[in-house]
């Protein structure tokens, strides 16, 4: 995620929602980001809460969307074999826990909240599931058939990347996520878990 294009992610988003208002569109739904209203000084999460900001001035019939962590993103930080054991490295400490939740759930709360908006509350955070370092690595090795370690990297690990260490920065140091997975499975039911996600979307290294 380095130098990735905050202000032109706002600025498009904005674009979006003047062009909503100028097509008299009756409700827009706006996928935001887990945390952006909570001053996570995260940029890409600090983009989106511009636009959020942005859509509450202009009078439209709005529902906003929070995700938080992609599972998709474990594809690529998915955990290697190493001497037979499944090791997962992320700079997180163990112990704190990470919301996630798969991009199709999004896509199915978001058509939710077109098809039956009083199914959605006007503001929502969403996530499938909770889980810490060793939660992760072990639901991986119990998908692989394989023991798991969880090793938790110091966040100095991103220096040199700009977006990145801020969100992780801040995964670790505030309380981070705070959806309701409760009141997420109220909505849609089958939310995936990770290990459903796993089934579904095995990274190669623990097919």
């Amino acid at each position: 995620m380095r130098n990735a294009d905050t202000a032109g992610e706002t600025k498009q988003g904005i674009a979006l929602a003047e062009a909503a208002v100028a097509a008299k569109d009756p409700h827009v739904v706006f996928n935001s980001g887990g945390g952006a209203e909570r001053e996570s000084g995260v940029p890409h999460f600090d983009s989106k809460y511009l636009v959020e900001q942005h859509l509450a001035t202009v009078g439209l019939n709005t529902t906003i969307i929070r995700p938080v962590f992609f599972a998709e993103n474990l594809q690529w930080m998915a955990p290697s074999v190493e001497d037979g054991t499944l090791v997962m490295r992320m700079p997180i400490p163990d112990g704190i826990p990470l919301q996630m939740i798969a991009v199709r759930d999004i896509g199915i709360i978001a058509a939710a909240a077109l098809l039956h908006p009083d199914s959605v509350p006007q503001t929502i955070e969403i996530a499938g599931d909770e889980l810490t370092g060793s939660e992760i690595v072990s639901t991986f090795g119990a998908k692989a058939g394989l023991p798991a370690r969880y090793e938790a990297l110091p966040v100095s690990a991103l220096d040199g990347q700009d977006d990145l260490p801020a969100m992780f920065r801040w995964f670790a140091e505030t309380p981070g996520y705070q959806a309701d997975l409760d009141q997420v499975r109220r909505i849609h039911p089958t939310a995936w878990t990770l290990r459903s996600w796993l089934d579904n979307n095995p990274p190669s290294s623990v097919n």
